[in-house]
């Protein structure tokens, strides 16, 4: 008998799953095929009308666009993902004002904006979270990202994130076009 897509034992994943935690909003666990593994949220929790700054993660099902990762830091992650070097320039575009807005930019170091290169290793790896793109509307939140964890999962800005293992677990298995579904 065949294991449906998207199921544990060696299939490609077209679907992960996160849920919040009972027992803390900003807490909650990501589920890849059979494997459940602990996950931050943004500091308000996951929120249905989501608004550039309120720290919500989005209730939607997500697309994932693409990885970033550190070159500088590690190896390119083994995903079908189309995946991209985060260099020195790269910051991700949050102000409602400008026509760039929920957009991958280029911005000298020390700009204003969402920086990719951090001195801290939490967008070591990145995938980027397909929200408000498709079309970008102004204020609808922007930089909506999988990423890599704080110690003790302290909350996020909106965005969902993992340890570091979890990615080498899980971006292998990603199928094309796979979607990560916030609940």
């Amino acid at each position: 008998m065949r294991k449906p897509e998207g199921s544990a034992g060696g299939r490609r994943l077209t679907r992960i799953t996160v849920v919040r935690s009972v027992r803390d909003r900003r807490k909650g666990f990501l589920k890849a095929g059979g494997a459940v593994f602990p996950c931050a949220l943004g500091r308000s929790g996951i929120v249905v009308d989501k608004r550039e700054g309120d720290g919500g993660t989005p209730r939607a099902k997500l697309p994932l666009r693409r990885v970033f990762f550190r070159g500088d830091r590690l190896p390119r992650p083994a995903s079908l993902l189309p995946a991209r070097r985060i260099g020195p320039r790269d910051a991700w575009c949050d102000d409602n004002a400008d026509r760039r807005y929920n957009r991958l930019i280029d911005r000298p170091p020390g700009e204003a904006e969402e920086r990719l290169a951090r001195a801290d290793n939490l967008y070591d790896v990145i995938v980027e979270l397909g929200w408000n793109d498709a079309p970008v509307r102004r204020g609808r939140g922007s930089a909506i990202f999988w990423h890599l964890a704080r110690p003790g999962f302290m909350p996020t800005a909106g965005c969902v994130a993992v340890e570091g293992h979890v990615f080498a677990k899980v971006l292998p298995r990603l199928a094309r076009g796979c979607t990560l579904v916030v609940r």
